[in-house]
């Protein structure tokens, strides 16, 4: 998969990959009770923070995808991350190689509709670079503002399962038109 530019912009969010200098604000919102109530439940520590960080940066360094930090463009505060990754997690039905888009915002840009913004620029980034690839989604049932987000993007419901003793909901985008 060829990379083209990895700086995204929207009308109010830039986008770029990690640096080490985002670790703090990343800590911050990962080990927010509110940010992670529908992401596994439990705040990450510094530690898993650390190598949540460096999966970011070994995606884009190994896979030429990966996740941007989100920045309000005006100000320049940090509002979450947003992107592509490959866990190879064991799920049923398996994603495989199929890229799976995640995002997460701080609470202070929640509601602001940052996310669909986001997930949006990201998107048109994937579709550019991999006009044939459908991409995937996972989230829990309950949640139900990333549930909007995704069928706003265009994801569909694929199929219902459990995920590391979770429901689970899978969702799929089709390519892009050719």
């Amino acid at each position: 998969m060829a990379q083209s530019s990895t700086f995204l912009e929207t009308d109010r969010l830039t986008m770029r990959p990690h640096v080490i200098e985002d670790f703090d604000d990343s800590f911050a919102m990962w080990s927010d009770p509110e940010v992670i109530r529908f992401i596994g439940g439990q705040p990450s520590t510094r530690e898993e923070v650390w190598a949540r960080l460096l999966r970011y940066v070994g995606h884009w360094a190994l896979l030429d995808f990966g996740y941007w930090v989100v920045r309000e463009k005006e100000s320049g505060r940090f509002v979450g991350e947003v992107g592509f990754a490959n866990f190879r997690r064991q799920i049923e039905p398996p994603l495989d190689d199929m890229p799976e888009i995640g995002w997460a915002l701080t609470p202070a840009a929640h509601g602001r509709g940052y996310a669909t913004e986001a997930v949006r620029a990201a998107l048109r980034w994937a579709d550019a670079e991999w006009p044939a690839t459908h991409t995937a989604c996972i989230i829990a049932p309950e949640n139900t503002a990333s549930l909007r987000v995704a069928q706003k993007c265009g994801y569909v419901e694929w199929v219902r399962g459990v995920y590391k003793g979770k429901p689970t909901i899978q969702f799929r985008r089709a390519a892009a038109p050719a």
